[in-house]
C-alpha cells in the first residue's frame, strides 16, 4: 500500500499543468517539515480538488472502461439513476394496481352516487390523458430533455448490460446455442431449421412449416406474436380458474363467476354487478353494460398497445429510460424489483416466461375445447373428474 501511494504521489507530482491552474509542474520534496502558512494549506486543497476533478472527468470520458484510473470514482447506472421519481412513480404498474385502482372505484362510487352515468369509462382514458399532458407540459419537456442529454451514457450502460446477457446465455447450454434442448432428439434425424440457430430464447428448433424461414423479419414478427398470445393465455387463464375457484372454495359471491357465461349474464341481466375478489363495491366498469366494460377495455389496452409499437422510447417525453427492447422493455416501469439486474436470472426468465406462455396458450384451449365439450367452467370440470378418479381407485 505504501509503495503504491508514493507511486501515485510520484506520478501525480510530474503530471503536466492543467491550463489556468496556478500550480507547479513538479512538487519538490521539502528537506525538513516546517508547519505549514495559511497560503500553502490553501494550495493543497487546491491540489486536492483539482485532482478529484480530473478523476472525475475520466471516469465521465470512460463510464464503461474495464479498468480506470487510479482514484477515479466508479459510475454505474441505476434505474434509480435513470428515471426521475416523478417518472417512475407516474409510469409504474404498481401505483395503477394499488392508489391507482383504490382511487379509481372510490372516484367511481362518488360519481355514481351523485347521478353521473358510465363515469368509468371516462376515468380509464385518465392514465395515458394524464401522460399525455405531463409531456406537452414545460416540466415534461425538461424530463425528455434530461434523457436526451444523457442518451449517450444509457446507452453505454445499456450495451454494457447487453454484454452481460450474452456472456450468461453462454453459460446455458441447456437453453441457448447448438447444444440446446429440442422438441425432438438429435438421434431422429430430423432435420431442424437453420434459421432456429439457439439464439432466441425457448428455442426448441419447432418450426415445421417453415412459417419464419423468409427474412429476419418474419422470425422477429412471429415471436413477437408468440409472446403476446403467451401473455395474455397467462392471464386468460387465471382469470378463467380463479374466480370460479374463489366462488366454489371460498364462498365469494362474485356476479358470475364462470368465464365464459360472464358476457350472456352481463347482456341478459344489465343490473348483474361483477365485483372482483369477492369485495363488494370493488368494480370500476363491472355495474355497467356490456358496450361499456367493452369500451372501457379498448380505452385501456389503447396506451400498452401504443406504447409497445413505439418501443423502447414510449416513455422518454415523460423523463422515463427504458433500457431493454421492443419484447422485454426493462426498467422500473416493467420490473420494478428489479429482478432483471442479475444477467443470469433475466435470461432463465426470458426461457421461463415463454414456456409458461405456450404451456398457458394449450391450457386456455383446453378451456375453450372443455366448455364446448361439457357447458361447464375449469374448476367445476376438474373437480367432477377428481372425484370420478377417487371414486374408481
Amino acid at each position: 500500500m505504501a509503495a503504491a501511494a508514493a507511486a501515485a504521489e510520484a506520478h501525480w507530482s510530474t503530471r503536466p499543468k492543467p491550463p489556468g491552474s496556478g500550480l507547479s509542474k513538479t512538487h519538490p520534496p521539502e528537506p525538513t517539515p516546517e508547519p505549514e502558512t495559511e497560503t500553502e494549506t490553501e494550495t493543497k486543497t487546491e491540489t486536492k480538488t483539482e485532482r478529484e476533478t480530473v478523476n472525475n472527468a475520466a471516469a465521465i470520458v470512460s463510464p464503461t472502461a474495464d479498468v480506470q484510473p487510479a482514484g477515479a470514482i466508479a459510475t454505474s447506472t441505476s434505474s434509480t439513476d435513470v428515471n426521475s421519481a416523478l417518472g417512475d412513480l407516474i409510469s409504474s404498474p404498481l401505483f395503477y394496481v394499488t392508489f391507482g385502482v383504490a382511487a379509481a372505484v372510490a372516484l367511481v362510487q362518488v360519481l355514481e352516487r351523485s347521478g353521473v352515468e358510465n363515469a368509468e369509462f371516462g376515468l380509464s382514458a385518465l392514465p395515458i390523458v394524464l401522460l399525455t399532458a405531463i409531456s406537452k407540459t414545460e416540466f415534461g419537456a425538461g424530463l425528455a430533455k434530461s434523457i436526451e442529454d444523457r442518451r449517450p451514457e444509457l446507452e453505454a450502460e445499456r450495451a454494457r448490460v447487453e454484454r452481460e446477457r450474452a456472456a450468461a446465455r453462454a453459460t446455458m447450454p441447456a437453453h441457448y446455442g447448438p447444444t440446446r434442448r429440442k422438441f425432438l432428439p438429435d438421434g431422429f434425424g430430423y432435420p431442424f431449421p437453420e434459421h432456429l440457430d439457439g439464439t432466441l430464447c425457448g428455442d426448441a428448433g419447432f418450426d415445421p412449416l417453415g412459417l419464419a424461414s423468409g427474412s429476419p423479419g418474419d422470425l422477429d414478427r412471429y415471436r413477437e406474436l408468440e409472446l403476446l398470445h403467451g401473455r395474455w393465455a397467462m392471464l386468460g387463464v387465471v382469470g378463467a380458474a380463479v374466480p370460479e375457484a374463489l366462488a366454489r372454495f371460498g364462498g365469494l359471491e362474485l356476479g358470475e363467476p364462470v368465464w365464459w357465461k360472464v358476457g350472456a349474464a352481463k347482456l341478459n341481466s344489465p343490473d348483474l354487478a361483477l365485483d372482483y375478489l369477492g369485495l363488494g363495491g370493488f368494480h370500476i366498469a363491472g355495474s355497467s353494460g356490456l358496450a361499456v366494460i367493452a369500451a372501457c377495455q379498448l380505452v385501456l389496452m389503447g396506451g400498452p398497445e401504443y406504447a409497445r409499437k413505439v418501443g423502447i422510447d414510449s416513455l422518454v417525453p415523460v423523463g422515463v429510460y427504458l433500457p431493454g427492447d421492443r419484447d422485454y422493455p426493462g426498467g422500473a416501469p416493467f420490473d420494478p424489483f428489479g429482478v432483471s439486474a442479475d444477467a443470469a436470472v433475466f435470461e432463465r426468465q426470458k426461457v421461463a416466461e415463454m414456456k409458461h406462455g405456450r404451456l398457458a396458450m394449450v391450457a386456455m384451449l383446453g378451456c375453450f375445447a372443455q366448455a364446448w365439450a361439457t357447458g361447464v367452467g375449469p374448476v367445476e370440470n376438474l373437480t367432477e373428474t377428481w372425484e370420478k378418479l377417487r371414486a374408481f381407485l
